[in-house]
């Protein structure tokens, strides 16, 4: 055999050995993210200097120790539960025994809307339960709502409609205050990959049977702050925060027995995680 020809054939079969080699990493696949879990439990816990619900203190301006538990599926469905310390019950004068303590059961179901990985939607139900003992002829506060929220991105706007015969107990003009509303308009807007985030909220409360002058308890809430979520070593996943809130409820409804307004503005910092 000429050397040409030999030449030639090494050529041939280098390339068809080179365009195989090409063939087959071109054929291998990607390896597949694996599925997410059908189920999925968390914890959070969380230290805050003051317990702010919708705009009005739970302890009177001390801290508060927080957590709970949630359970998802994948089809949307949802429960959990969650428990604070509180000091409203008794600073009111309505527990005898107890009052320190709010426990939360709540489930639903939220999903994104088909097609969309923007807009969302939640619908649920929460019942706010206060163990302890009322004094005779005390309203019960325990407290039961229904729930709707529309989100889009990092904002959401949520309405909540009391079921329950009260609204917390509170009867302005003497009558039951079940179909009292709230709407939440809230956003947690994140500063690109930095790990910050801008908070906002605006609330409107409406409370049905509602009084008038000193003794009307509607209001509008609102607060503005920042977070910071640590991204990584030991503390990955640690959510540092503080915030200003703010209403224009009125001081005689909300000042408690020790001479405490519950509902004047205040400052408020915390950590919290979520495991």
């Amino acid at each position: 055999m000429k050397a040409t020809e030999v030449l030639r054939l090494t050529t041939l079969a280098a390339v068809v050995c080179t365009a195989g080699s090409a063939l087959a990493q071109t054929a291998a696949p990607a390896p597949a993210a694996p599925p997410p879990p059908e189920h999925t439990l968390t914890a959070n816990v969380g230290l805050f200097s003051d317990y702010i619900f919708r705009g009005i203190s739970q302890t009177t301006g001390k801290p508060a120790v927080q957590g709970g538990f949630d359970y998802s599926h994948t089809s949307g469905l949802y429960l959990g539960t969650w428990a604070s310390n509180i000091s409203w019950p008794s600073d009111f004068g309505l527990y005898r025994k107890g009052g320190s303590m709010e426990w939360d059961f709540y489930g639903g179901f939220k999903n994104n809307f088909p097609g969309s990985d923007d807009w969302g939607y939640d619908l649920g139900t929460l019942y706010y339960y206060y163990p302890g003992n009322r004094f005779d002829g005390v309203v019960d506060i325990d407290t039961w709502e229904i729930y709707a929220a529309l989100n889009w991105k990092f904002l959401s706007a949520k309405w909540s409609y009391t079921v329950s015969s009260d609204y917390f107990g509170i009867r302005p003009n003497g009558q039951k205050t079940d179909g009292t509303w709230y709407l939440d308009l809230s956003g947690t807007y994140p500063l690109g990959e930095s790990g910050f985030a801008l908070i906002g909220h605006y609330g409107h409360l409406d409370v049905r049977h509602d009084g008038s002058g000193d003794l009307e308890a509607s209001y509008d809430d609102w607060k503005a702050g920042a977070s910071y979520t640590i991204p990584d070593g030991w503390a990955k996943g640690i959510e540092i925060g503080a915030y200003y809130t703010g209403n224009n409820a009125k001081t005689a409804f909300y000042t408690d027995l020790t001479g405490y307004n519950t509902a004047k503005d205040t400052g408020v910092v915390y950590v919290k995680k979520t495991f």
